[in-house]
C-alpha cells in the first residue's frame, strides 16, 4: 500500500544520512487517506524496526525518518482531524508572522493543556502502531530482509529492478509455501 521503490542505497549522502530509499509515486496525489499515511509512516520506521529486530537495539541512524514519521502523525492529529477522541477539529494554530515571514518556532496554540496531552498521546499511539506494523511485516519477511541486506552490502545500491526481483522472489516463495500451510490447518 505504498509508492514503488525506485532506489535503495547504503552509501552515505550528506550529513547524517547513512543511506536512503527513494520511492516514486505511480500517480499524482493531492489527497491521502489515513491508511496511506499509516503505511508511509511504517515505511519510514522500517529501518528503525529492522535495526531493533536484527540487532535488538536502536541507534541514531534513523533519526531523520523518525522525525518525518512524527511530523506525519502530528499532522494527522492536529491538522487533518484523524483522531476520533479529539474529534473533527484542527488544532494547528496559525503561525505567527514577522516581516511577512512565517515563524514556525512560535506557533499560537488555542487549546488547553489537557488537549495538548491528548494530542501527544494520540501522536505516540499512531507512531507506536506504525512501528509495530513495520516490525510485524519485517518479521514475517525476515528472509527477504536478510537477502536484501546481503545484496545491499554486495552492491551498495539497488535499483527498481533489483528491488522488484527481490520482492518477486519473496512472493513466489510465499505462494509456494501457501498450499503446505493450508494442508496443515
Amino acid at each position: 500500500g505504498v509508492d514503488k521503490v525506485h532506489k535503495i542505497s547504503i552509501i552515505p549522502r550528506g550529513i547524517g544520512a547513512l543511506g536512503y530509499t527513494i520511492q516514486r509515486p505511480t500517480e499524482d496525489r493531492f489527497l491521502m487517506t489515513r491508511e496511506e499515511l499509516e503505511n508511509k509512516m511504517a515505511v519510514l520506521l522500517g529501518g528503525r524496526a529492522s535495526e531493533n529486530l536484527v540487532f535488538g537495539h536502536l541507534s541514531t541512524g534513523a533519526a531523520d525518518d523518525l522525525a518525518k514519521a512524527t511530523d506525519i502523525a502530528r499532522s494527522m492529529v492536529m491538522r487533518y482531524g484523524m483522531e476520533a477522541k479529539l474529534g473533527h477539529v484542527s488544532y494547528e494554530g496559525e503561525s505567527e508572522r514577522f516581516l511577512d515571514v512565517p515563524q514556525t518556532m512560535t506557533r499560537r496554540h488555542d487549546f488547553s493543556e489537557e488537549v495538548a496531552r491528548e494530542i501527544d498521546r494520540a501522536v505516540k499511539a499512531i507512531l507506536d502502531a506504525a512501528f509495530e506494523n513495520a516490525t510485524r511485516v519485517l518479521a514475517q519477511q525476515r528472509s527477504t530482509l536478510d537477502r536484501g541486506s546481503a545484496l545491499l552490502i554486495e552492491k551498495a545500491k539497488l535499483n527498481e529492478e533489483n528491488h522488484r526481483e527481490l520482492m518477486g522472489a519473496a512472493s513466489s516463495r510465499e505462494s509456494a509455501a501457501q498450499p503446505a500451510l493450508e494442508g496443515t490447518a
